[in-house]
């Protein structure tokens, strides 16, 4: 028997070694060319400012210690050298295109057939570039490149310059002609466009072409016949005979015909509504409206009030100084086994950062535990320890100066920084560790925080605010409610009452002392917050900004009551006071005005020496988001401010943390004295200024009778069309008939009171409207006949 033949198993075929790349693959690689591509682009930047410094590191490459100059150091000096310098000059720079331009294929997964042709004419491309160089640019070798100028020289010596002039320019028609599809053509039809140099009819070979074809010796293409003949053909191609069939002529109509005709696009302008036509009409005949108008001689204060304080040298640096506390970290840390790798020191007016750089593996809270022992060993009081800094990777050690520097006022009010800001309400606090002026603004914060020990510097800091608004705000733009229980502090600012204060209208004065007043005051702003938010609706905008803007180009009449609404600050000194006398009645208007007053233009700064959780509420701090502290003397009272621990390490006199929910920054305080203030003030108050203080709303409490007409003949002439506006609407308030009737608001709140003792409206009751007891017209007339008849 045969045997039988058993089935040989399938083998697996060989894998064949393929060249094509996988997806993820040409990700990678297209990643890798781009990347190269950047570095060679930069590193060929840096050569043409840095190649002579750097020609000692080429020589010492491999010695870690020699330093290259280039933006990517050896490597990039290595590498620029080569092909700038041994090579193509600035042609080199169609290398990190292309690799670029390759890379991109691979990473977007594009077909690569085509980047071979690219590759070759941008070889091309390089050295055309490079000899063109070398041959035109003989005194500056360094931009054609050694092969520029090697070339040059070997071609001189066969062809002379002629030649070589004659060669560049062949070569670059071959390569407009292939690369670009350049063609006489193209000239051709464009002077025929532009010039009409090349007219047919008009020269004596075109009459006898003519002639020749009428005679029916030659045959004519139609189209090369006369424009008008074309434009007939294009248009009625299918109704034109054969031309002169007896004469035996042969006509070849074209298939189609284009026809260059230009598109005339007519712009439909959009509708505008009636009233921005009017608006604009406004603008036109009278310009924008300007709420400077009335104040437009106002002169701003001049930096000549303000003193250079410490001299105004800027900082001075004690390099001793410097190199002792560097020896002293780096040993005391090395006495617990830290090594530093790299240490930098960043010289501000009052501390210094030391950012250091440890070694691998060491732990950072390590370092942060030595802050005590640091301290101890700087002898310096106030170190604090920054483990990480923000968005570094170095640990911060902030060791304050042997001899501080006053940051002046007048230096931060000069800075271009604080004079070139296009802020709404910027303020100047002081100078960073960097010495660089910190300039924010109190619109975007949008309220106020600062709290620190007595004597500390808040007081100084509140006068910095006031003093950058004065500097950079008309008194027209902004107005200051100022309540200082102490009655000392700001008492200064009475002398610019009737240009930047606003106060209650039966107020004596504009600087609150008093607490009832300083309830009444923060109601009545309250009142404000809601009329301001009435207009706003009524405009049909956001905020302070788009309404004034809306109300500057007269697209808002006054007579519906729209008028310009100046920001109003209200700074308070010492806000514990207040919470120890008042508590809750200060409290609540205070959070209702954190929270809605932002976009009405109403902003808060509060300040307490006294950072306990009773005052510095977590209603308080939920709407504060913006923070100082100054130096405290426990931890406890730093979380409280900043929640975070660093005001007890601050040295005092003006040392301050800012936050604005973020990063926290150490500040030095601007300082501006007393004397100076006074000064500015009296500046101020000397010019022309307007007839009385910012009234604000009228507040009555509830504890205030209002049974103040009981007389009928005693009311108000316009008490009966109050009434009707008031049942009409069923809303009972003064602005609401200081709208409708056009009335100020002390006048209209009278009648208010009128209404209320008539039985018209019910009693005060906050900030919410009155109710309205009346229900219509009807019972109103019935309600005043009554009246009459008793």
């Amino acid at each position: 028997m045969a045997k039988k033949r058993r089935k040989s198993k399938p083998t697996s075929a060989k894998k064949r070694f393929s060249l094509r790349l996988s997806k993820q693959n040409k990700v990678i690689l297209g990643s890798l060319l781009i990347v190269l591509s950047i570095a060679l682009f930069f590193s060929f930047i840096s050569f043409y400012f840095t190649w002579q410094a750097d020609q000692s590191a080429l020589s010492q490459f491999t010695d870690r210690n020699a330093e290259a100059k280039n933006l990517l150091k050896k490597f990039g000096a290595a590498v620029s050298h080569f092909f700038m310098y041994k090579g193509f000059g600035l042609a080199a720079f169609a290398f990190p295109v292309l690799l670029a331009v390759t890379g991109l294929y691979l990473f977007l997964g594009l077909q690569t057939k085509r980047l071979i042709g690219k590759w070759i004419w941008g070889l091309m491309g390089v050295i055309w570039i490079s000899i063109a160089l070398g041959f035109f640019a003989v005194d500056y070798p360094l931009l054609g490149g050694l092969v520029g100028y090697e070339m040059n020289d070997f071609l001189q010596d066969f062809v002379g310059r002629i030649g070589i002039f004659l060669l560049l320019v062949f070569v670059l028609v071959v390569i407009m002609v292939r690369l670009f599809n350049f063609s006489p053509e193209a000239i051709g039809n464009y002077f025929k466009e532009k010039g009409g140099l090349f007219q047919r009819g008009t020269s004596p070979e075109s009459n006898l072409v003519k002639e020749m074809v009428e005679e029916g010796t030659i045959e004519l293409d139609m189209a090369e016949e006369e424009p008008e003949q074309k434009i007939d053909t294009y248009t009625h191609k299918k109704d034109i005979p054969p031309l002169n069939q007896e004469a035996g002529l042969d006509v070849n109509l074209p298939q189609e015909e284009e026809v260059d005709i230009d598109l005339d696009v007519q712009k439909v302008n959009e509708e505008k509504e009636e009233s921005d036509l009017k608006a604009e009409k406004l603008v036109k005949d009278f310009g924008e409206f300007d709420p400077k108008l009335e104040l437009g001689n106002y002169k701003f204060p001049p930096l000549d009030l303000l003193d250079h304080h410490g001299g105004g040298g800027g900082i001075n640096i004690n390099q001793e100084e410097l190199e002792e506390n560097k020896n002293r970290i780096v040993s005391t840390l090395k006495n617990y086994k830290i090594g530093i790798a790299q240490i930098k020191a960043t010289i501000g007016p009052t501390v210094t950062l030391y950012e250091i750089v440890p070694e691998a593996g060491i732990r950072i809270s390590k370092i942060k535990n030595l802050e005590d022992d640091i301290a101890l060993s700087l002898a310096a009081l106030g170190i604090r320890i920054i483990a990480p800094i923000p968005g570094k990777g170095t640990i911060g050690i902030e060791v304050p100066n042997k001899k501080a520097t006053i940051v002046s006022m007048r230096s931060v009010i000069a800075s271009k920084k604080f004079q070139n800001a296009e802020m709404q309400l910027p303020i100047a606090f002081g100078k960073t560790i960097s010495n660089e002026t910190f300039v924010v603004d109190l619109a975007k914060m949008p309220h106020l925080l600062m709290a620190g020990a007595t004597g500390q510097g808040k007081s100084v800091g509140l006068n910095a605010v006031i003093t950058s608004l004065l500097y950079k705000k008309h008194p027209a733009e902004v107005k200051f409610v100022l309540v200082d229980p102490k009655k000392v502090e700001l008492t200064l600012y009475n002398k610019i009452e009737r240009h930047f204060l606003a106060k209650l209208p039966d107020s004596e004065e504009a600087i609150i002392t008093d607490n009832t007043k300083v309830i009444h005051t923060l109601n009545s702003l309250c009142i404000e917050m809601d009329n301001r938010y009435e207009l706003l609706k009524l405009a049909m905008v956001r905020n302070i900004k788009e309404y004034n803007a809306k109300f500057k180009s007269r697209k808002l009449n006054p007579n519906d009551g729209h008028k310009f609404l100046p920001y109003i600050v209200l700074v308070i000194d010492e806000f514990a006071d207040l919470i120890m006398t008042a508590g809750k009645e200060v409290e609540t208007p205070i959070a209702r005005l954190a929270q809605l007053a932002r976009a009405t233009g109403i902003h808060l700064i509060i300040a307490t020496q006294r950072p306990s959780v009773n005052v510095i509420t977590g209603i308080i701090k939920a709407n504060f988001p913006a923070r100082i502290a100054f130096r405290v003397t426990s931890k406890i009272d730093s979380r409280t401010i900043l929640d975070t621990q660093g005001a007890d390490q601050l040295i005092g006199r003006g040392d301050m943390l800012f936050t604005q929910g973020n990063d926290v920054t150490r500040l030095q305080c601007a300082f501006v004295d007393t004397p100076e203030v006074a000064k500015i003030t009296e500046y101020i108050g000397s010019q022309r200024a307007y007839p009385d203080a910012h009234l604000l709303p009228e507040y009555v409490g509830e504890d205030s009778g209002t049974g103040i007409d009981y007389d009928i003949s005693d009311r108000d002439s316009m008490f009966r069309e109050a009434a009707e506006v008031i049942v009409t609407a069923q809303q009972g308030s003064a602005s609401l008939i200081q709208r409708k009737l056009k009335l100020g608001y002390n006048r209209a709140g009278r009648i208010i009171d009128q209404l209320e003792a008539a039985g018209i409206v019910g009693p005060f009751e906050g900030s919410k409207a009155r109710q309205v007891l009346v229900p219509d017209i009807h019972s109103l007339d019935q309600l005043l006949q009554n009246e009459t008849k008793q």
